[in-house]
């Protein structure tokens, strides 16, 4: 008999950064709000997590922060709460911020800069499945370095194979990226700084706890950093290579 893995009610979407590197697209945008294939980046997030049964997503904004809110406005699936950061707290700061907002179980966390198709099923739903509550703090998808499209970084993270993580050797590169999108318990954050910090001390914190786990991404990942980045993923997802027989 098959059983339906649990899939997490609720979900944190990161869209207060800055997004420098974007610049300067990002100085009127947010990049969340950049569009690809006919929808923002923060709709490529949102409708998949309400494709999977995430009934309430927690949105935090900060750079251009009315134009993100306008935007959500009228969106229902999933429900939208708003952590607005007066000042920017990085990942893991506002991820602590909004933690009142978010269930009391482990919930997906989302930066809205990516898209993400393709594999076997989808990535949230296989997240879930591989999701071992009495033995992780925190679950990690990760992207193979070297297919990641619009990524031009030197990887995070090695893996095995019982899905156990550590972070790259800064003198190589590293087979996986973190694809940025997690499953994170609150038990994840205690104790945790308060103000802005970013979750890479959480994580190194959970990798020699053995609480923290990768999952790897069977599909495409596109990622969004940069102009010319931004226009490598829509040629990719816009105008697809048609294959001759």
């Amino acid at each position: 008999m098959t059983i339906s893995p649990v899939i997490p009610k609720t979900a944190m979407v990161m869209a207060a950064g800055l997004a420098t590197r974007l610049r300067p697209l990002s100085l009127e945008r947010p990049k969340a709000l950049m569009e690809v294939a006919g929808k923002t980046l923060l709709d490529h997030s949102l409708d998949r997590l309400a494709e999977v049964g995430v009934e309430r997503a927690v949105v935090n904004t900060h750079h251009l922060a009315p134009q993100i809110e306008r935007h959500l406005a009228g969106r229902t699936h999933p429900a939208i709460t708003i952590s607005h950061e007066p000042e920017i707290l990085d990942s893991g700061g506002g991820i602590l911020k909004a933690l009142p907002l978010l269930a009391p179980e482990a919930f997906y966390a989302i930066n809205a800069k990516i898209v993400w198709c393709g594999g076997r099923s989808e990535a949230l739903v296989r997240l879930a499945e591989a999701w071992d509550d009495a033995r992780m703090d925190g679950l990690l998808l990760l992207q193979p370095t070297v297919s990641a499209v619009g990524y031009e970084g030197a990887g995070d993270f090695t893996m095995d194979q019982l899905g156990r993580i550590a972070f790259r050797d800064p003198r190589e590169v590293a087979p996986f990226v973190f694809a940025s999108i997690q499953i994170l318990h609150p038990r994840f954050f205690e104790q945790a700084p308060s103000g802005k910090f970013s979750l890479h001390s959480l994580w190194r914190r959970a990798i020699e706890a053995g609480r923290l786990f990768g999952l790897r991404h069977d599909g495409e990942w596109y990622h969004v950093s940069t102009p010319a980045g931004l226009r490598e993923v829509r040629a990719r997802l816009e105008h697809p290579r048609i294959e001759v027989a």
